[in-house]
């Protein structure tokens, strides 16, 4: 009986250290949980390509100012509105083409952070929009005769209320380089849906779409921006 009740006290008492070291052991780990909040807010910023080539091309001025919102823990409703003025100087034809443009949509942030920070690859769609005046400074005349040079043609025409919309696909890393300072690189696929285009000539370059082409209706760009984050709330 005395050895029974030797081995029930050695055994009980194994089982009260046993269930004090586990409960120690669940307080420390509860007590050591860490609780990261995301921060939803407005992204303001503007692409430093714009204003590069605008100091050191002569033939091109224009801005663009970007802004997302985060609404959900992926997405971000986003637009962009901006200005260019572009020269065309090819194929012995000259123009110049200036408007304003603006597109909105949606980015999809497709990248799993680690905890506390807040970079992310997007996918996005936009649509966008632009309204622009072209003017015809000079053109070849056309001619199937080799023997004399092509004559150039120097009778300015000017157009005006020209505009185009398109579908754009866009592509985007952004890095927090600094507390809610990013810089970002992107691309852009897009597809013309419809466009205003002058009398007896076309629109070589739309302000926002870039650079058109005669039989496609496809258009790409880039874009490298630095933007702030204005936080808003935390979640």
């Amino acid at each position: 009986m005395k050895t029974k009740h030797i081995l029930l006290f050695f055994i009980s008492s194994f089982c009260v250290l046993y269930s004090l070291q586990a409960q120690d052991s669940l307080k420390t780990k509860t007590d050591t949980l860490v609780v990261v909040k995301q921060k939803y807010g407005l992204r303001l910023g503007g692409d430093i390509s714009k204003l590069l080539r605008t100091a050191f091309d002569g033939g091109y001025n224009g801005f663009e100012i970007s802004s997302d919102l985060r609404f959900s823990k992926r997405f971000f409703v986003a637009a962009e509105i901006g200005f260019e003025d572009r020269d065309w100087d090819k194929d012995n034809l000259k123009s110049n083409v200036n408007g304003s443009y603006a597109k909105i949509g949606f980015d999809f942030n497709a990248y799993r952070n680690w905890l506390g920070m807040n970079n992310a690859i997007t996918a996005g769609l936009r649509y966008g929009f632009s309204s622009f005046s072209q003017d015809l400074l000079s053109y070849p005349i056309y001619t199937t005769n080799t023997t004399f040079p092509t004559i150039i043609r120097d009778d300015p025409k000017s157009f005006s209320g020209l505009n185009a919309s398109w579908i754009e696909f866009i592509l985007a890393i952004k890095t927090e380089i600094w507390t809610n300072l990013y810089l970002s690189v992107n691309v852009q696929l897009k597809r013309m849906i419809n466009e205003k285009t002058p009398e007896n000539f076309d629109n070589l370059i739309v302000p926002g779409f870039n650079r058109t082409y005669d039989f496609s209706e496809f258009g790409v760009g880039y874009g490298y921006t630095i933007s702030y984050l204005i936080p808003i709330l935390n979640k």
